[in-house]
């Protein structure tokens, strides 16, 4: 109880140390509002050179301001480090480290671990950890409680333990981290308490849920919700093409019903951390009870489909002026995984480009917000982004609009472009050259 009431004292004078492990595109906007609620906040990456760049002042992440992160610096309210040690100084640490999936396509925990492992060597009674990485329902109380507590401190008893998902959509300037309710699961009434007065500061609605699992569930359910959604309009995409109906005319036709419909849009596939990740691991957490998860597994194949569907699509335009896929030279427009953000984390133009490459063709992208292509645990193209000029558009096969970013100007690229397919919509408006247009 002491404990406890120590730690709601510091979070209520703002004398609490915050700490975020894992300084990428969930981590790093954290640390940005925890700062501005006035916290201390140290910032742990085993990534040396994202630690270099931040004590340098310079932001990695395009929407995240440089100026920023150099005052809060300069000014000792931020502290990035790689030395994982000064984890003791901190009072609550949050984890965002990646969840993806292994080889075999279940969970992999590897990162969650090697975090529980490296807090538990300086954890301390009277701290908070509270895990945001997405994962699957019981993550926390089996995985993450049991390395914490292997040095004889309790959990609920001697320090506080939690689950609370990460809720971001980057380049939506409706919301912002502050404005999206925080929901919170902790192992004990008590260490829910803390968990929400902690984040309280820094969001609008703290939504407690009664466990980690529930907090858990929920994340996934938002997440699979999305991708059964749009592997039903996926699907109704590939009927329309045949029936020659523009899916997109009727989206936005029964889009105007005032109720039981939710609009959801096709596209090349699933892109971002989250969706196309979080099916599989409930899916995979499912067939231990014994439970077959048949719809959401459907959609997934249905959404992995896509990639494939649109290579077929830009053969088929190919051949119908004359030209073969092998050889080709075909500039994917936008490598994120979606429009307006920096963000290349599963992106579906990532696998466009391998099955491109794999076909033979001669593989280019153009991306503004991207302007070299990161290495991934799965791709390393090694290609940078290309100016689109009349010239290089006209001297190419095939544009593919995998991202329709707003910094395209789809009128000048249909001007000069001799096909583009387009998985996005992206040239609903385009008025010249119409026939060069092909659907995908």
């Amino acid at each position: 109880m002491a404990a406890k009431q120590e730690l709601l004292k510091k979070i209520e004078d703002r004398t609490v140390v915050g700490a975020v492990i894992g300084l990428g595109y969930v981590g790093l906007p954290l640390v940005q509002h925890l700062c501005l609620a006035g916290y201390k906040v140290l910032g742990f990456d085993v990534d040396a050179t994202k630690i270099e760049q931040l004590l340098a002042g310079e932001s990695y992440i395009e929407h995240l301001d440089s100026e920023t992160i150099s005052k809060e610096i300069a000014d000792g309210q931020f502290d990035p480090t790689d030395d994982f040690s000064r984890l003791a100084e901190a009072d609550c640490i949050s984890i965002c480290v990646p969840t993806p999936l292994d080889t075999g396509g279940g969970p992999d925990l590897s990162y969650v671990e090697q975090t529980a492992e490296a807090i538990a060597k300086t954890l301390r009674a009277g701290q908070l950890i509270i895990l945001e990485s997405t994962t699957y329902p019981g993550t926390t109380d089996e995985v993450l409680r049991p390395v914490l507590e292997a040095g004889g401190l309790k959990a609920g008893v001697d320090f506080f333990l939690a689950y609370s998902p990460e809720r971001e959509d980057p380049g939506n300037p409706k919301y912002s981290i502050s404005t999206i309710p925080k929901v919170t699961g902790g192992i004990t009434p008590d260490c829910n308490e803390i968990a929400g007065a902690y984040y309280s500061r820094i969001f609008e609605s703290i939504i407690s849920v009664s466990t980690p699992a529930a907090a858990e569930m929920t994340k996934l359910l938002e997440n699979i919700f999305r991708s059964v959604n749009i592997a039903l309009v996926n699907e109704l995409k590939l009927l329309c093409e045949r029936m020659d109906i523009d899916v997109w005319e009727v989206i936005d036709a029964a889009g105007t019903k005032p109720f039981g419909f939710m609009p959801f849009y096709p596209g090349p596939g699933l892109g971002g951390h989250c969706i196309p990740i979080d099916p599989f691991y409930l899916s995979w957490r499912a067939r231990q009870f014994d439970f077959h998860t048949r719809f959401i597994e459907l959609a997934g194949e249905v959404n992995t489909s896509m990639p494939s569907h649109v290579i077929r699509r830009v053969a088929q335009a190919l051949n119908h002026a004359g030209k073969a896929l092998k050889n080709a030279d075909v500039i994917v427009l936008g490598v994120a995984y979606k429009k307006n953000v920096d963000d290349t984390r599963e992106s579906p133009a990532l696998k466009l480009i391998e099955l491109l490459l794999l076909e033979g063709a001669k593989a280019a992208y153009s991306d503004p917000h991207v302007p070299n292509l990161p290495k991934s645990r799965r791709y390393d193209f090694g290609l940078s982004s290309e100016e689109l000029t009349a010239e290089r558009l006209g001297a190419c096969d095939c544009v593919l609009v995998a991202t329709d970013h707003d910094g395209f100007d789809f009128d000048f690229i249909a001007a000069h472009a001799p096909i583009i397919v387009d998985t996005r919509n992206a040239t609903r408006n385009v008025t010249v050259n119409r026939d060069r247009i092909v659907r995908a």
